[in-house]
């Protein structure tokens, strides 16, 4: 399955539009817009989702400063934590893009799912790095 989805979203266009057209991503009009706009929603996300993990690491890192040290380190856990959740959103919004298998909404429902899980686990990291 993985293997097929990857395959299907192969074939959505990185970068700019077909043609050299620009798509306006506040009101995409075909299928090929909104997979395209989905695709540029979840970079956005992503790139947010980066910085809030670095925050939340210079946080384990502090942590760990002051840990006992039969403690696990915070930031050994943090890491560890996040390989999980992206080998669980990967998983998760391949499932959900099935609801459209092999039609051309399927990489619209997987990057709309990977931007929607991916800003719910940046406020998670938001949240431990200002906490901590």
């Amino acid at each position: 399955m993985i293997k097929k989805l990857a395959l299907v979203l192969a074939f959505v266009p990185f970068g700019t539009a077909v043609s050299g057209q620009t798509v306006d991503c506040t009101a995409p009009e075909t299928q090929h817009d909104m997979n395209y706009c989905a695709d540029q929603f979840y970079r956005m996300a992503d790139e947010d989702l980066n910085l809030a993990y670095k925050q939340a690491r210079s946080a384990a890192r502090q942590i760990d400063e002051y840990r006992p040290t039969d403690q696990p380190s915070a930031e050994r856990m943090l890491k560890e934590a996040q390989r999980a959740w992206i080998a669980f959103r990967d998983q998760a919004c391949a499932t959900e893009s099935m609801l459209a298998a092999g039609g051309s909404m399927q990489p619209t429902l997987h990057f709309s799912c990977l931007e929607r899980l991916t800003r719910n686990r940046t406020e998670d990291l938001r949240y431990f790095g200002e906490v901590n």
